[in-house]
């Protein structure tokens, strides 16, 4: 039994507009009908990616906000992030940048979102010399703010209970800088061909496709050399 660690947007989405790929959710349905697992990591909500994993018939646990929030239940989050401080951050980088302002999302509960609209480093170094315990980072989509030591790999071994021991097992997705975590604790890792450059050198397999395809093409791949379907 393999554990999928699976992004949502640009990964299994049709393109950049957040449609869903059909192929690339029928192909992990049937992961799941084999009995492997499949978990949506994502910088969305984990309630969003909550429900893709239900509607889409995959492992009904998700991790979201960048792996600052599990949810197992309609009602059921396990919050790992604290807003608090995520707020606090947010308000010294407006205090320093006008032009940042909070992106309109899906609610989040351990996040902030923010439109890519203020310059990333120079954020980052302001966090860091009010020492600030947060991470600030691109999806691509959005900037994210999180707590210290939140990222979607701390996520993800939470809600599946998983340790170093179990990379073997893990085989991760993803097209962006946030995945990259997660593909340090896979025994396998893919980016589809959107992905940058920095995504692809960190990953084992880079698909030569891209978004949804990509996924329908290195599952393909990996069906026929590291496990069974």
């Amino acid at each position: 039994t393999k554990t999928f660690a699976i992004d949502i947007d640009g990964t299994m989405t049709e393109d950049n507009t957040g449609r869903i790929h059909l192929g690339a959710l029928s192909a992990l349905r049937y992961l799941s009908w084999q009995g492997h697992n499949v978990i949506f990591v994502t910088g969305r909500s984990s309630v969003e990616a909550y429900m893709l994993a239900v509607f889409g018939g995959t492992t009904p646990v998700s991790v979201g906000e960048n792996g600052g929030c599990i949810t197992t239940a309609n009602f059921t989050h396990r919050m790992l992030g604290d807003m608090q401080e995520c707020q606090n951050a947010f308000e010294a980088i407006k205090s320093e940048f006008k032009q940042a302002r909070q992106k309109p999302v899906f609610p989040r509960m351990t996040e902030v979102v923010l439109e890519r609209t203020f310059d990333l480093e120079a954020a980052r170094a302001l966090l860091s010399d009010k020492k600030l315990p947060v991470v600030l980072s691109d999806s691509l989509f959005s900037y994210h703010i999180n707590s210290a030591g939140i990222d979607k790999a701390a996520g993800f071994m939470q809600a599946t209970g998983m340790t170093s021991a179990d990379k073997p097992d893990i085989i991760a997705i993803g097209d962006s800088i946030t995945d990259v975590p997660l593909f340090k604790i896979a025994g396998i890792s893919v980016a589809p061909n959107n992905a940058s450059e920095e995504v692809k050198s960190a990953a084992t397999v880079t698909a030569g496709t891209s978004f949804g395809a990509g996924v329908v093409e290195a599952l393909n791949l990996l069906a026929s050399r590291h496990f069974e379907v």
